[in-house]
Parts: C-alpha cells; structure tokens; sequence
C-alpha cells in the first residue's frame, strides 16, 4: 500500500465519525425542537429589548446597564398600568366570549351536521398546548394554561437575560466557528439581527394599528366585547393569512348573534383594515427589512406548521426572513457572487 493510498485509507474512519456525530446531532436538534423554538422565541423578544434599550442609551447617553433598568422598569410600570386601567374590562370580555362560545358554535353544528363540536374543539386545544408547552410536559403540569404560562415566563427572564449582555451570547457563537470563518460569521450575523430587528419592529407597529382600528371600529358599530375582540386582533396579526381569519370569526359570529347586517358591517370593518394593513404597512415593514413574497410567507406557514406544529405556525415568518437572509449571504452572495441587498445596506450597482 503506498503512502497516499494509507493517507486516504487513515481519513476515512474520522469522515465517517463526523458524518455521525452529524447525524446525530441532526437528531438531538429534532427531539428538542420545542426547546430550540423557545430559545428562538426568547431571541425575538430580546430584539425588541435591545432595540428600545440601544434608543435610550444613545439618546439620553446612559450606559448600558441604566439604559437597561429604565426599559425594563418602564415596560413593567405600563403593562401594570394597562391592567389596571383595562385588565379587569378585557378579563369580563374574554370570559365572556368564552361563556358565549357553545351559542356561537351551535349554527356551526347545525350547518356542518355535526355534533358536540365544543368538546372536540377543546380537546384538540388541550392536544396542541400540551405538546407545545415544553416546561408543562417537564414538570408534569396538567392544566395548559399554567403550562402557558410557563413558557411566557421562561421566554420572558431568558429575554431579560439576553438583552443585559447580547455581546455575551453573540462571542460565544461567533467562536463556535473555526477561527477564519469568524468575520463571515459576524457579516452573516449582523445581517440577520438586523433583518429581524426590522421587520420585528415593524410587525409590532403593525399589530398595534389593527388593534387600535378594531377597537374603534367595533366599538363604532356597537359590537359588544369590542376591546377583547381586538387584543385578539392585534396578537393575531403577528400570523400571516392565518392570524386575521381567525380573528375576524369570533367577531362575525358575535355580529351574527346580533343580526345579518351587523355582520356584514364587521366582516367590511375587518377586510378594510386588512386592506390599509396589506397596502400601506407590510410594503413599509417589507422595504425596511427583507423582501418576503406572499407566497414564500404562505408556504413557510404550511411548511414550519407541518414540522412544528403550532408553535411553528406562530414563528414560520420570522424563521422564513432568517432563512432567505442566509441564503441572500451564504449561496447567492458567497458561492454564486451575486450582487444582492441585505438588510441595513444597499447593491452598489456600479
């Protein structure tokens, strides 16, 4: 056997361990998929935190700690603020939605010629909580909603975290990499913090103008739970397609409870706003970040919900600008030398 030939024979057993360890990291990555999208979710809230906390700093030129507290301690003084001013209104709401829920859903049961769709609608809400809720199934908690809870508290302080020290967390996953694709890895890092960064903030001005117009235009048209109706509205906006239908049902059929032509009118107040929304703010929110086409949004909602379930569902479009970010930079910029714009800089054409 000559010297070359033993070379080659000697790299074969560490390509074979590396495609192994690959493989099984592909694997772990899967099983823990609830916890990777938690870890991602924390990331999105600490983007939001950091973006306030970067405002502070550099226009009342505060250091990061000061900047730090004063964010954080205004965020908690509103949101207090917000419940006792409205928390008890939108509590008697929602508990009433939910009360006025098996009427609502009777003319359903009578349409589709079904029975006891209440039942199976909470059974499959339980199902899907349940699975998702990733701190419930640890601790073994059986109601979903602690389970809820749960995770909003552990994506909250997991957030805090992050946004204290992001340069922390940023050198360490930098230095995962050897050390020449490092700048690389910063380049295509930045440019998706700052892709997300965008677009988050431009969502979030998005979820607050539909929830305001709803509020305002149901209240206009006499629709009774016209404030829970639309916090549901705002949240809901932040899925694509799916989050405005599913908003716009328990109002129509709440209107419908009312008269026919009341729910004409809530159905018209719901499409025009999701017309100012789609014409005026998402070309905006789109500009400012990452391109994201109709279509490519749509399939990442069916794609990211038939791997994650709903959680995936709620987190595709993020995922989606993540993951056209990085084909932008790693394929169509550094293997095929294309010219391509990325978030926060623009194609010298020259």
């Amino acid at each position: 056997m000559t010297g070359k030939n033993s070379r080659d024979f000697a790299i074969v057993p560490w390509q074979l361990l590396t495609v192994g360890l690959v493989i099984a990291a592909a694997l772990v990555a899967w099983r823990l998929q609830d916890l990777i999208l938690l870890v991602f979710s924390s990331i999105l809230v600490s983007i939001a935190l950091t973006s306030m906390i970067s405002f502070v700093e550099r226009h009342a030129r505060l250091n990061r700690t000061a900047s730090f507290i004063i964010v954080t301690v205004a965020l908690f003084v509103l949101f207090i603020v917000f419940f006792i001013v409205l928390g008890s209104q939108l509590q008697q709401q929602l508990v009433q939605l939910w009360n006025r829920l098996p009427e609502l859903i009777r003319p359903v049961e009578r349409w589709l010629g079904v029975s006891d769709t209440e039942t199976w609608l909470a059974e499959r809400a339980e199902a899907m909580m349940s699975q998702t809720f990733l701190l419930g199934r640890i601790a073994g908690l059986s109601s979903a909603a602690v389970g809820l809870l749960a995770n909003v508290v552990l994506v909250l302080v997991a957030a805090l975290y992050i946004a204290h020290r992001p340069e922390l967390y940023r050198y360490g996953l930098v230095h995962l990499f050897p050390p020449r694709y490092r700048p690389h890895a910063e380049e295509t890092f930045d440019a998706m913090d700052t892709g997300l960064r965008r677009w988050l903030m431009g969502q979030l001005l998005a979820m607050l103008l539909v929830g305001v117009l709803t509020y305002i235009g149901l209240r206009s048209l006499g629709v009774p739970s016209a404030l829970a109706l639309a916090v549901i509205a705002g949240v809901l906006e932040f899925i694509p397609f799916v989050g405005p239908i599913l908003s716009a049902a328990p109002a129509i059929a709440i209107a419908l409870a009312e008269g026919p032509r009341l729910a004409l009118w809530v159905a018209a107040l719901y499409l025009f706003i999701q017309q100012i929304e789609g014409n005026f703010l998402l070309p905006l929110i789109q500009e400012q970040a990452v391109m994201l086409p109709p279509a490519v949004t749509l399939f990442a909602l069916l794609a990211f919900g038939i791997l994650f379930g709903p959680l995936g569902v709620v987190l595709a479009t993020p995922l989606a600008v993540l993951l056209l970010i990085a084909v932008k930079q790693l394929w169509v910029r550094d293997s095929l030398h294309e010219k391509v714009e990325l978030p926060g800089e623009k194609v010298d054409d020259s």
